[in-house]
């Protein structure tokens, strides 16, 4: 694939991406298809997944983290019912801001510390999830359209990354200042 096609891709995902509904009090979906396009129903999900997708190239031992972000986030999403975070919106809008600078600054992290990083991040939005996905048919659509996301964020080039990164950094910045 070719970079402007893979560039493209990456633009039409976020310019299909609707507002943020990825949180609490939007109702219950289910089915294979509803959890597959689910990680594009909330910008801040969806440049998430693509920051650790451009930060887990950049890391020794990187391709660890895509998977490890997989894992916790389904557990958090396991444990959505009975852990209750006050601040979870603001968060997840924190964890998109600190995944868009770690892929900006290409920051190389030793690897327990790039795990515990993406993990911690990877639960905080599973709890999110996990509050509106229903049935094992929507979190394995779920898991799937994440783990694509994630890829697609792994595709652009060195230079590339680091733009991106800056931008989804910036783009956390601005969910935040929603919250101010």
């Amino acid at each position: 694939m070719t970079l402007a096609r893979r560039c493209g891709v990456l633009l039409a995902g976020l310019a299909l991406a609707l507002p943020a509904a990825a949180h609490p009090g939007h109702g219950v979906e289910s089915g294979f298809l509803a959890g597959l396009l689910h990680p594009l129903s909330g910008i801040d999900h969806l440049l998430a997944l693509l920051a650790v997708g451009l930060w887990s190239r950049q890391q020794r031992r990187g391709e660890v983290l895509a998977p490890t972000f997989l894992v916790l986030m389904a557990l958090g999403a396991s444990c959505a019912g009975g852990v209750d975070l006050p601040a979870l919106e603001i968060s997840i809008a924190a964890t998109v801001l600190l995944l868009g600078v770690l892929a900006a600054c290409a920051l190389r992290l030793p690897p327990p510390l790039a795990l515990l990083t993406v993990g911690a991040c990877a639960f905080l939005h599973g709890l999110a999830h996990g509050q509106e996905l229903a049935g094992m048919a929507s979190g394995a659509g779920f898991m799937l359209g994440s783990s694509l996301v994630m890829a697609a964020g792994a595709a652009p080039p060195e230079r590339l990354r680091r733009m991106l990164g800056a931008a989804i950094g910036a783009a956390g910045l601005c969910l935040l200042a929603g919250f101010a």
